[in-house]
Formats: C-alpha cells, structure tokens, sequence
C-alpha cells in the first residue's frame, strides 16, 4: 500500500490526511463508495502532528464528523502523486496519444497512416507538452506541434452544432475543443461550427446529448457544402 497525503483549503485554513493512493485516486473517480484516512484522523500540518479544533472543522465543512469531512477533502482537494505515479500516468497518456494518431492520423502526402513508432518517435523530437487532461481537449495542439517533425493530419467529420441556450454553459467546454467558428444568437442559442476527428465523433455525440438531454441540434457539413 502507498500512502499520500489528500488535502484542501477551506475557510483559509489548510486540511491534510494520510490516505492509501490507489484508493484515493479510484475515490475522486467514482470508483469507490468511500475512503478512508489514516488513524481517521485530520491534520492542520502532518508533518508537525498538528490537528484543527472541531470548531475549525464546523466553520470549513460544515460538519465535524471525520469520515465526511475525509470524502470532501478527497473529492475536493487535491491528492499528493507520488513520482512513480506520475511516471506511469504520463506514459500511460503518451500510449493513448501514440493510439489515437496511429488510427485516426494520416499522412496528407500518401493518404498512409502513421506507424506507432513513428508518431512516438515524433512526440519526443518536437518535446510536446502533454497536459493533465483528456486526449481529445489537447490533441490539435499536439498535431500542430508533431506537424513540424512529421507531416500528419487527422481525419475529421466538420458539423454544425446548435445548443439551447440553457445548455451552453454545460457543453462550450465540450464543444470549443474542436472550434472553427462560433455564432451566439439573440436568444442565447450558440451556433457553433466543430471539426471532430472521425474516430472519436460517436463519443463526441455521445457526450453533447448527455449534456443537452438530446437537445443540440446537428448537421454533417460535406466539404464541398463549405
């Protein structure tokens, strides 16, 4: 077992815990109903054994009960990574970088797709930052950035997006990842232009109606329509 330290911020007041890492991290995911912390206790500062007065934890939380405020500092907070898990993290998202390109890239040139090695190889030449989130948000940055090793482009699907007005906020996060040109409308509908890479477009649409309860209106844009 790996312990790390999970802690937040609240009420200008620093919380820590000592909890097992794995089972924090599948915590803040969903994955587990519950976490625990070490001794069941909370911290002001681990490292010095200091604790907070239970006024401190009522002012914060709005509650002193232990096992409670351990989820919140969990599921809110932020949990410490350990520099192993760091490493497996950031190679686990190079593999679904390498993955994605390898069966939705080209090479505009031969109309051929990209080897494995070849797009890993040209990540590590252009010294491409990879960010802490989801692949599809990042990855026209990253072919931008590969673009200059490798001549590379991604098989994209252009569609015409139009969200409700009550939806926007929820989805433009979603949808601007893939922006091309965006309208907002006097009613507050967004008109929104999006070119989605052809692998991933089921789970974008997927997504969008989740958001919108099926709302967001469609349209496939031919290239030859443009």
């Amino acid at each position: 077992m790996t312990t790390t330290l999970a802690r937040i911020k609240k009420a200008g007041k620093n919380f820590e815990i000592i909890v097992d890492l794995e089972n924090a991290l599948k915590f803040k995911k969903g994955e587990l109903a519950s976490i625990e912390a070490e001794g069941d206790k909370i911290f002001t500062d681990s490292k010095k054994g200091l604790v907070p007065s239970k006024e401190d934890l009522e002012n914060a939380f709005g509650t002193s009960e232990i096992p409670e405020i351990v989820k919140k500092i969990v599921k809110e907070g932020e949990v410490q990574l350990t520099q192993e898990h760091r490493s497996a993290e950031f190679e686990q998202k190079i593999k679904q970088i390498v993955d994605f390109l390898s069966h939705n890239a080209i090479d505009p040139q031969t109309k051929n797709p990209h080897t494995p090695e070849r797009i890993k190889s040209a990540l590590e030449s252009a010294q491409v930052h990879i960010k802490n989130t989801p692949i599809e948000e990042q990855i026209k940055e990253i072919v931008d950035e590969i673009g200059k090793i490798i001549p590379i482009k991604i098989e994209t699907k252009k569609v015409k997006i139009t969200i409700p007005a009550i939806y926007t906020g929820k989805t433009y996060g979603l949808v601007t990842s893939y922006k091309e040109d965006e309208k907002w409308k006097d009613n507050g509908d967004l008109e929104i232009i999006v070119n989605i890479p052809s692998g991933i477009i089921l789970d974008f649409y997927d997504k969008l109606n989740g958001k919108t309860h099926g709302s967001a209106l469609t349209e496939e844009i031919k290239e030859d329509d443009s």
